[in-house]
C-alpha cells in the first residue's frame, strides 16, 4: 500500500508500507498496523548484546550507528509497520543541564532537581545542538530504512516526554511512587509549576520539529504521568501544555503529512478531552475499552493500542485470544475511523520474545480476515 493510493488532499511519504501513517490518519487498511512501546529494548538478546558494546544506556542513546542498530532490531525479528527513535523521554531536561545519569538497577536521577524559585529561574528551552546525537540518529534511521530509489521500509516515529511527564522528573529528580515533590511544588507554588511547564512544553514543540526535520515521518507525546493528576489539575496542570506542543508542532515537512499521537497513561477518563487536543492518535492503556473509546470519540482521531503487556507472559492460544479480543472490541475501521494496535503500555524486559511474533502474526491475519 503506497501513497499512490491515498486521497489527494493527503500526502504520505513513499513507504513500501505505509499502514500505519494511514491509520494514524483515519484512511483505509487491508490490516492493522501494529507497532510497540518499547519494541527496541531488554527482551531481545540482541539489544543486549548491543548495549553491553556500548557500555551503557547513555553511551547507546548517544551513538548514531548503535541507536540505528537496537532501532532497526525487533523489525528484522517481527512484522512490523513501524519503526520507533531509540532514545531517552528524558534527553530534554538533560540538554537543560539537569545532570541525567542512569545508576545500575536504580533507573535516571537528575544531579540538579527543579524545586525552587532560584532553580526555575535557570530554566530555559534548551540549545537543539545539545541534542545534536537525538537528530543525528534519526537521520540514520532513516537512511537505514531506505532502499536505494528511497522508498522506505516503514514509517519511523519520533517521540518526547510530555511537559508534565518531564516535570515529574525534573522535580522529583528520579522516578517516584507518591509524586510527593511536585504535586507539593504544583498546590504550593502553581506559579513555578505553570513555569516549568511552559518551557518545557515549548522545548519538547522545538525537539519534535527538529526530529521531524531530522525525517521522523510520526511523533508521539508520552504523557507517562498524567494519570497520576487529579481532575481538575489534569486538565490544567498536563493537557494544555500538551495544547501548546501540539500547536506548535509541523504538520507537514515536505509536503508529506506528519501525525502527531498522545498517550496519556491512565487517562481514559479524559478520552473526550485528550481527542480534543489537536493530536491525529490517541493512545490508550489497557483498562480502557476501545470499543467504547472509539463511541466516544467517533471520527475525530483514530486510536492506538491497547493489550496489557502481560498478556505477554500467557500460552501462545491464549495470547491470539486477547489480541482478538482487542481487535473485536475496536471492530473494523470504517470510514474516518482508525487503529494501531499496541500494548497498553512499554513492553517488560521480562518478555519471551517468541511470544511477541504470536502477537504480531495474529494481528495481521485476523485483521485481514475481519475485512473480509
Amino acid at each position: 500500500m503506497t501513497a499512490a493510493s491515498t486521497p489527494s488532499s493527503i500526502a504520505l511519504p513513499p513507504l513500501a508500507n505505509d499502514r500505519f501513517l494511514r491509520a494514524c490518519l483515519r484512511l483505509p487498511t487491508d490490516y492493522t498496523p501494529v507497532w510497540l512501546m518499547r519494541q527496541a529494548g531488554r527482551y531481545l538478546p540482541e539489544y543486549r548484546a548491543t548495549r553491553d558494546k556500548a557500555g551503557s544506556f547513555m553511551g547507546l542513546a548517544t551513538n548514531k550507528e548503535a541507536a540505528c542498530e537496537v532501532t532497526l532490531q525487533p523489525l528484522d525479528r517481527y512484522d512490523l509497520d513501524a519503526a520507533i527513535l531509540f532514545s531517552d523521554i528524558l534527553t530534554v531536561p538533560d540538554a537543560m543541564g539537569l545532570g541525567l545519569s542512569f545508576a545500575a538497577g536504580e533507573g535516571p536521577k537528575f544531579a540538579s532537581p527543579v524545586r525552587d524559585e532560584a532553580a526555575v529561574d535557570k530554566l530555559a528551552v534548551p540549545d537543539m545542538d545539545k541534542l545534536r546525537y537525538v537528530f543525528d540518529a534519526v537521520s540514520t534511521i532513516r537512511q537505514a530504512l531506505s532502499d536505494d530509489q528511497g522508498v522506505g521500509r516503514v514509517p519511523l516515529i519520533g517521540f518526547s516526554g510530555s511537559p508534565w511527564t518531564l516535570a515529574c522528573y525534573m522535580v522529583e529528580g528520579g522516578g517516584s511512587d507518591d509524586y510527593r515533590l511536585v504535586k507539593t511544588l504544583m498546590y504550593q507554588r502553581p506559579d513555578l509549576m505553570h513555569r516549568i511547564l511552559a518551557i518545557n512544553a515549548d522545548a519538547v514543540a522545538l525537539y519534535l520539529n527538529t526530529q521531524i526535520e531530522a525525517g521522523a515521518q510520526a511523533v508521539m507525546v508520552f504523557d507517562s504521568w498524567g494519570g497520576v493528576l487529579a481532575d481538575g489539575a489534569f486538565q490544567q496542570f498536563s493537557l494544555a501544555y500538551t495544547k501548546r506542543v501540539l500547536a506548535q508542532l509541523k504538520k507537514e515537512h515536505k509536503g508529506y503529512r506528519i501525525p502527531h499521537i498522545v498517550f496519556t497513561k491512565g487517562g481514559g477518563i479524559w478520552i473526550d478531552e485528550i481527542a480534543d487536543s489537536g493530536c491525529d492518535v490517541v493512545g490508550l492503556d489497557w483498562t480502557m475499552n476501545l470499543g467504547k473509546a472509539r463511541a466516544m470519540v467517533g471520527n475525530r482521531v483514530a486510536l492506538q493500542g491497547n493489550l496489557d503487556p502481560n498478556v505477554l507472559f500467557a500460552e501462545p492460544e491464549q495470547i491470539q485470544a486477547e489480541v482478538i479480543k482487542t481487535l473485536d472490541s475496536f471492530g473494523v475501521p470504517g470510514p474516518q475511523s482508525g487503529h494501531v494496535f499496541n500494548l497498553g503500555h512499554g513492553i517488560s524486559q521480562f518478555t519471551p520474545p517468541e511470544n511477541v511474533s504470536v502477537l504480531v502474526d495474529t494481528v495481521h491475519a485476523y485483521s485481514r480476515k475481519q475485512r473480509g
